[in-house]
């Protein structure tokens, strides 16, 4: 399992990489202004929409689905089942399609209230929503082909999509002089992404033989068993979403740059929640939802013990760099061309408040493999419902004394709440069994985060005499942390008696 996590981790951090880049771009191209502003809403809209229906909602309820109908009915039937989804799936996105370009000018009055009396920012957003939006249509049928090759053990191709988003949006990006904005350039690059993503996908699921087709699809149980999960797995992810719109909308109210301040810090906080928490959540769902169909309970909460710890032990000296030196972090990967270093520590506050939350969100996949593995989509729904009351509440709460740290506080809190309830419910019906070697693993990583975290206070104002710049100084930083974080981790691992094995 472990070298899974680590293939989809690979081809995420090289999304990430290459998403820095093109954040680097966008920056340097485009700032924190207007132009920013209302592109960063034209993106943030299909995305959203996107998370709603697919990612972790569609995984929920079509892996395990597929897998008990292939199990049960052959390989025929299940080929079957997906064809239908995957015909459902695109006539669906073809009538949102029809209906959001038509009602667009109100859709952004909705996302961006504080954009209404802004006549650049409410009419650009309009207009590269419009070109943005189809975005939606070509990943959400790249999200039902991820998820059919995931559940046949290949996630390269679906890990690897991504990427092409990132490279689109730098070359168009690059070629913005031929464009009335680079705002314009940026979405036209979102919808040639999302045509690019859909074939690479395509092209991998013909080669392995499980590509579907376009059938009529009629109600089955496998289809009504799709469903039955699909839903409330989906209201659970819209629930996380209208937090997002919340900071959105609130965000378009505060002073210009905060939405883009946002999106800059929440590039960096996406990080480890896509190399690692993502990752390890993309392999854990099949793994544990074949263990607990085989009746191997305890080695599906085995495999999540190992998931959970490793998580930890990458994701928490992230956190801890983003708390201690964000400002030197936003400004080394984007401080040049029109991003300002008062851009820089703005967005470094954000990000320093969404750390507090980190180990939180990048545990939620892990925790709901608990669930979904089981096809319960109902409980982790309560979950995140009463997690997205208490985000929306500390929102209206804390932005009116912080601005938009206001609201990276008030997703940290919510954070905080959905992943404690889903662990204390799977914890209480016996869906969940920490052991030592998890406790010794967190230990070992909370060890390594205090020497890290010492390092870094102590050596940044000698390293900063020797290596000037951010750029520099930011390197050798993450060089010397690097090694001693890791020193300090393996050292405790070793005082505890674990020893690392790949399987």
């Amino acid at each position: 399992m472990l070298k899974k996590i680590a293939s989809v981790g690979s081809w995420t951090m090289v999304s990430r990489i290459t998403g820095f880049g093109r954040d680097i771009v966008m920056a340097a191209v485009m700032g924190a202004g207007p132009i920013t502003d209302a592109f960063v809403v034209a993106f943030r809209l299909p995305n959203h929409f996107r998370a709603i229906f697919g990612e972790g909602a569609f995984n929920a309820a079509f892996i395990p689905t597929y897998a008990k109908t292939r199990e049960a009915q052959g390989e025929a039937q299940g080929r079957l089942f997906a064809s239908k989804i995957w015909t459902l799936s695109l006539i669906v996105q073809l009538v949102l399609l029809a209906a959001a370009l038509a009602a667009m000018p109100f859709v952004i009055g909705l996302l961006a209230p504080g954009f209404v009396g802004d006549p650049l920012r409410y009419d650009l957003a309009v207009t590269l929503t419009r070109i943005t939006f189809p975005y939606l249509l070509f990943v959400t049928l790249v999200t039902m082909l991820s998820a059919l090759l995931n559940a046949h053990d290949r996630f390269a191709a679906a890990a690897g999509a991504p990427v092409l988003l990132n490279l689109s949006l730098i070359g168009a990006l690059l070629a913005a002089f031929l464009f009335p904005t680079a705002g314009h350039a940026a979405a036209w690059g979102v919808a040639l992404a999302g045509v690019l993503e859909l074939l690479l996908v395509w092209v991998e699921a013909r080669r392995v033989g499980i590509a579907p087709a376009f059938v009529m699809p009629r109600p089955d149980l496998a289809l009504k068993n799709f469903f039955k999960t699909f839903g409330p797995a989906v209201v659970g992810s819209a629930g996380v979403q209208i937090a997002m719109f919340a900071d959105t909308i609130i965000a378009s109210l505060l002073p210009v740059g905060a939405v883009s301040s946002l999106y800059y810090a929440d590039r960096l906080y996406q990080l480890p929640v896509g190399v690692i928490g993502i990752a390890a959540g993309t392999v854990l769902l099949p793994e544990m939802s074949r263990r607990i169909a085989a009746g191997e309970d305890d080695i599906a909460h085995r495999s999540q013990n190992r998931a959970v710890g490793l998580t930890l032990a990458l994701a928490l000296p992230c956190a801890v760099a983003f708390i201690i030196i964000p400002d030197l972090i936003m400004y080394a990967l984007f401080g040049r061309g029109a991003f300002t270093l008062d851009d820089a520590q703005s967005a470094g506050a954000v990000l320093a408040a969404y750390s507090l939350g980190l180990p939180a969100v990048v545990l939620i996949r892990s925790a709901l493999a608990s669930f979904y593995s089981r096809s319960d989509t109902l409980t982790p729904l309560y979950a995140s419902l009463a997690a997205v009351a208490i985000n929306v509440v500390f929102k209206i709460i804390l932005t009116g004394t912080y601005g938009v740290v206001g609201l990276a506080l008030a997703t940290v809190i919510g954070a905080w709440v959905n992943l404690l309830l889903l662990v204390g419910l799977a914890w209480r019906r016996g869906w969940t069994a920490p052991d030592a070697t998890l406790l010794k693993t967190v230990a070992a990583a909370l060890v390594g985060c205090v020497l890290l975290g010492a390092f870094v206070i102590a050596a940044r104002g000698p390293i900063a005499e020797f290596a000037p710049g951010a750029i520099p100084l930011l390197a050798a930083l993450a060089v010397g942390g690097g090694v001693v974080y890791g020193a300090g981790l393996f050292g405790a691992l070793r005082v505890t008696g674990i020893r690392l094995r790949r399987r």
